[in-house]
């Protein structure tokens, strides 16, 4: 039996995939997974119980990931879960920032008497805007939000132009081809309308946009940013729009420093908040979890790498260690001289960290639970589970 901590109110439609038969949600103090949403966990206090932490959505920076892999605890997010709704927020802002529509609503919300129509429409030309239709759009970061804002734009009339050096195969496969491929980001910055930002934050990100990018830009250029506040210089855009220049900036994120002023359109956080991405993103990240902690098969992990093998003997190890030389054969030795014959293993790495499944044919517990015990006290490795077949048929 497993218990899911969570933090936040996640979509029950999520959780119900936690079984009962397997499964309690916040019944002890000792979780074996964890699940939120916007709950910073830098403070908090993780119980050794604690195998996984899945964040619905997919920024994980309210998760301490350095210390989670230290502990051999796989962090997962959702990527592409609440991609519609962020890239749906971005259109909207694209049109927002041609068009002064709220300028205008608010205005007609000021009109009195019986000729309001009138005075509308005597006044309307002040709120003339302009068209997206056959302006430049640069989109830097071409995962699944940048790949939907660029394709939904090519097909609002604009021209676009994308920049990623990163760019995963499934991703290139669904942009359309009649979006232009940016060498560098020099490129987008220099010859684009509108720039907005869509790549997750790291220390290589971290003030993506600042003075010398924005320089770069031209003096009618909006800049959009609805990926992490972090990833734009706040003083350094304050400081262009001030000196013209760019001509506007949209944010969702709420600094106070930006509240106040008339080039800059502030949104209190809602690229995901639509009732569809908090439903995607909760079964995204109930799946996963309860995926990994039955099965030990690792998918969406922002620390640990992809391994997913066939769970078809009754019993496996799943071994998270340092991704040093001859691991694996440490780990084999250590199995066949307890006499338990390895069915499959599967081995993958990432930067310092590797993650090694071990199908095994033994049913004898106490032997398995030696061999585990073995192996987690064997030097360079982290965290070892011994999990049971329970879908398959009696041995």
């Amino acid at each position: 039996m497993y218990d899911i901590k969570t933090f936040n109110a996640i979509a029950p439609v999520g959780l119900a995939r936690f079984n009962e038969e397997n499964f309690t949600i916040n019944k002890t103090e000792t979780p074996d997974g964890i699940i939120l949403r916007s709950e910073k966990l830098h403070e908090y206090d993780f119980p050794a119980s604690v195998l996984a932490v899945a964040r619905a959505g997919a920024g994980t920076n309210n998760v301490p990931v350095k210390q989670c892999t230290e502990n051999g605890i796989v962090v997962f997010n959702t990527p592409g879960a609440n991609a519609n709704a962020v890239k749906e927020l971005v259109i909207a802002c694209l049109l927002l920032s041609v068009r002064p529509i709220l300028k205008g609503s608010n205005w007609v919300q000021t009109l009195t008497g019986p000729d309001a129509e009138e005075q509308a429409e005597a006044q309307k030309k002040q709120f003339a805007g302009t068209e997206l239709e056959g302006k430049k759009l640069g989109v830097i970061g071409l995962g699944a939000i940048g790949a939907m804002v660029a394709n939904d734009a090519y097909r609002l009339g604009m021209e676009v132009t994308g920049f990623d050096p990163f760019v995963s195969v499934d991703t290139a496969w669904s942009i359309s081809r009649r979006v232009k491929r940016a060498q560098s980001m020099e490129e987008v910055l220099r010859t684009c309308d509108f720039i907005t930002v869509h790549v997750p934050l790291s220390e290589n990100t971290h003030h993506l946009i600042g003075k010398e990018q924005l320089a770069q830009m031209k003096k009618n250029a909006v800049l959009l940013n609805f990926a992490r506040g972090e990833l734009v210089e706040t003083e350094a855009v304050i400081e262009a729009l001030s000196q013209e220049e760019i001509s506007n900036f949209v944010t969702d994120f709420a600094d106070e420093r930006l509240l106040h002023n008339e080039k800059v359109l502030v949104l209190p956080h809602l690229g995901a908040s639509t009732e569809e991405a908090e439903i995607n993103c909760a079964k995204m990240a109930a799946r996963t979890l309860k995926k990994f902690l039955e099965t030990g098969n690792i998918k969406r992990s922002v620390n640990f790498p992809t391994v997913e093998m066939a769970f078809n003997s009754p019993f496996r190890f799943t071994i998270i260690h340092r991704n040093v030389p001859n691991m694996l054969g440490q780990i084999s030795t250590g199995i066949a001289n307890l006499d338990i014959n390895i069915e499959t293993m599967i081995n993958r790495s990432r930067d310092d960290y590797a993650y090694t499944i071990v199908d095994i044919s033994e049913t004898d517990e106490a032997k398995i639970n030696a061999a585990a015990e073995k192996i987690q006290a064997a030097e360079n490795i982290i965290r070892v589970r011994t999990i049971k077949n329970t879908e398959a048929v009696s041995y």
